[in-house]
């Protein structure tokens, strides 16, 4: 099957090349606030799954659709992308010292067939950040565009002082569970014959 991500996420494109996979983009414009619930778990297997099938209704036969959703959570409220560098300053400041849990859904559907859905989670403990240092980070742009207002993989990685469970669930695809999904649908990460 010809393995199609649905995201136009840097950082998930990365991460799939970095399991030697051969794939192509095809992201859907779709209204995630749609899919928000009071349950973090569920928001976002409703909204990856929803890319999913907004990508498989623009897609062929033979394909498969890989869609991708990540949360950040702090005392049960969501924390999606910033809107604006003050939003980002609140969330960051609001993440200071604290513990907050990332969540990571990702589903796998082949065109014409049924879509499977998992979630990971992962537990993130940010170090006690100065009002100067989270003015800093926000002035960098990095936070704009993530869950949260912060990338772990960038500079972001200054304010985590530890993570208990799986580091690329903060990342955005928690590439252990994708790569044992994929085996489902003939797509082998680790072969034999190394290609």
């Amino acid at each position: 099957m010809q393995l199609v991500l649905g995201s136009q996420s840097p950082r998930r494109r990365e991460l799939l090349r970095q399991l030697g996979l051969d794939f192509t983009v095809r992201a859907a414009d779709l209204d995630e606030s749609k899919y928000e619930t009071d349950d973090p778990e569920q928001t976002v297997r409703a909204t990856c799954a929803a890319k999913a099938r907004a990508v498989a209704a623009v897609s062929e036969p033979g394909e498969l659709i890989l869609t991708s959703d990540t949360i950040v959570v702090l005392d049960g409220r969501i924390m999606g992308k910033p809107h604006s560098p003050a939003e980002a300053e609140a969330m960051l400041t609001a993440l200071s010292g604290r513990t907050h849990r990332v969540y990571t859904a990702f589903t796998l559907l082949p065109v014409g067939g049924e879509a499977q859905t998992e979630c990971a989670h992962t537990e993130v403990r940010f170090r006690s950040l100065s009002p100067a240092e989270i003015r800093a980070y926000v002035a960098s742009g990095e936070p704009m565009d993530k869950a949260g207002a912060y990338g772990i993989q960038g500079l972001g990685a200054v304010l985590v002082e530890g993570i208990t469970g799986d580091y690329f669930t903060v990342m955005g695809l928690p590439l252990c569970h994708v790569a044992l999904r994929l085996r489902d649908y003939g797509v082998e990460v680790l072969r034999e014959d190394g290609r």
